[in-house]
């Protein structure tokens, strides 16, 4: 905890102390039950039902059973506070991971391509897109506020056409099985994923109306979808799998919903940060052995998308500072935007170890030798944005502009916009 930088000397402090308790707790409670055995029997071995000795016997074992249901609804009271705050604890960063305390200190590990160069100055995604007609910032805000936008025309279609291009690829040359997941998701699978309780405020939850949620038994939240590697994930929630089986491999698109608490004064301009935007989410699951090869291989999937499309992005490995909550280790894709003279993140290939497999009760069963059972053991999830469909948009725009404004539509993704070549002004 102390590699991720996480200071909070008393909340740990808090768990050691709770987790004395509930050792405590449960030795008494097993001595108390034994003592409790032991007097039911020797009650049960009184002859005469009636006598005094066999209701002080009674009595004696109804004090011992009061005494121990307070001590059973006192260790349901440590265990509930102790896992609320154990809930709140980041996944430990693997020991491959680079030490440091921020993004400055992340780690470069590989380009491709080069940064395109221009014999005039460079714009922004902003510029082009309201000079091309492709994107209504004005109409996205009136219609449902800030960080909302409208696409239009070529716009909408490069939108559609890049989401089928990724699940294209995946699909047909990486091997992934495509799926279609819900957009309204439960709060169980936003805390198996570890969306939950950490990151509440950065998620939408929806108001549920009391006639339907009678009619529909919902005794659950519903929280609209932040990205596909919830619902994706969960797909093998409560679920034990064969180990012949892995590693399994899931691509899907959604719409993804993000409230981004804390993030206001940043990214305010353009399509960087919005509230609402598209995304192909890669998942795996592996046994241990193999996740950090089926780590490295995820990530070279989501970089083959940006080389189909002649984009130039680095690769950086995230130093323990930076990782996110439930990441152990982590590979960020970053594309070169010219007009913003900068690398932005366009996909966070991370591997969680078994930290959302232990939240989902996600297993698998180890081969057996054939002579004795073998016990499920969790698995490893890993998963990458293949990619944030908004964000290789702006990469596109801004990477293969040219001086008259237009825009090259890289040749891979021509036969999904009926063979276009050029984006140019209307």
């Amino acid at each position: 905890m102390a590699r991720r930088g996480y200071r909070d000397e008393v909340a740990l402090s808090r768990l050691g102390e709770l987790a004395e308790k509930r050792r405590a707790l449960i030795t008494d409670a097993e001595r108390l039950k034994r003592e409790r055995n032991e007097a039911s029997t020797a009650m049960a071995a009184v002859k005469d039902k009636k006598s005094q000795e066999f209701a002080d016997r009674r009595e004696a074992l109804r004090g011992l059973s009061d005494t121990i249901k307070g001590q059973e609804a006192e260790l349901a009271e440590v265990e509930g506070t102790l896992q609320a705050l154990l809930h709140e604890l980041p996944n430990l960063p693997h020991q491959s991971a680079p030490d440091g305390k921020s993004e400055e200190e992340n780690v470069w590990v590989r380009s491709w391509g080069k940064k395109p160069e221009f014999a005039f100055e460079a714009k922004d995604h902003v510029d082009l897109g309201e000079a091309l007609g492709i994107v209504d910032f004005e109409a996205g805000a009136k219609i449902s506020g800030a960080r909302f936008t409208v696409l239009r025309g070529m716009g909408a279609r490069l939108e559609r056409a890049l989401m089928q291009f990724m699940l294209d690829r995946h699909a047909d040359e990486h091997g992934y099985e495509e799926l279609w997941v819900p957009t309204l998701l439960k709060d169980a699978s936003l805390f198996g994923t570890g969306q939950l309780p950490k990151f509440a405020r950065d998620s939408f939850r929806i108001a549920k109306d009391e006639e339907w949620a009678s009619q529909n038994e919902a005794s659950h939240d519903l929280y609209l979808c932040p990205t596909a590697e919830v619902p994706v994930t969960n797909t093998l929630a409560d679920t034990i799998v064969e180990a012949a089986s892995l590693p399994i491999a899931y691509a899907a698109y959604s719409a993804c919903f993000r409230s981004e608490a804390g993030s206001y004064g940043r990214d305010t301009r353009g399509l960087i940060r919005q509230h609402q935007f598209d995304k192909v989410e890669l998942v795996r699951f592996a046994a241990p052995e193999d996740a950090m090869a089926q780590h490295a291989l995820l990530t070279e999937h989501a970089e083959k998308i940006l080389q189909a499309l002649e984009l130039h992005y680095q690769v950086v490995e995230l130093c323990t500072g930076d990782l996110g909550f439930g990441a152990q280790k982590c590979f960020d894709l970053e594309v070169w935007l010219p007009g913003q003279n900068a690398y932005r993140e366009i996909s966070s290939c991370s591997w969680f170890g078994d930290f959302q497999a232990r939240r989902m009760k996600a297993r698998y069963r180890p081969e057996s030798d054939g002579k004795k059972k073998v016990k499920p053991k969790l698995l490893h999830t890993i998963n990458g944005s293949g990619l944030a469909i908004g964000r290789t948009l702006v990469a596109l725009l801004e990477q293969k502009q040219r001086q008259d404004g237009s825009v090259v539509i890289p040749e891979a993704l021509r036969p999904y916009v009926g063979g276009r070549a050029l984006i140019e002004a209307r």
